[in-house]
């Protein structure tokens, strides 16, 4: 549930946001504030490619066959439940 999570998050966040946030630190005429937007963003870019490796290392093949095996056995026991609902 937490990884469906994380992986929406990051296909809703995508890569715009990282070149709005470069575009705004561009313009910022004080030397330490501009620096200061560039370290913040660097580190919003770090933590958006470290939760992209996390989602997608969670979909191994063992990962996916084990979700289909529950899926399936799930399956089974609605059937044996409700016949033609």
């Amino acid at each position: 549930m937490k990884l469906r999570f994380v992986t929406s998050l990051v296909l809703l966040l995508g890569t715009a946001p990282a070149a709005a946030i470069e575009q705004n630190c561009r313009f910022i005429q004080a030397r330490a504030e501009r620096e200061a937007c560039y370290k913040k963003q660097e580190a919003e870019l770090a933590a958006m490619r470290k939760a992209k490796q996390q989602a997608a290392a969670w979909r191994t093949p063992d990962t996916v066959q084990q979700m289909r095996r529950d899926d399936a056995e799930v399956y089974r026991s609605m059937h044996g439940i409700c016949r033609g609902c």
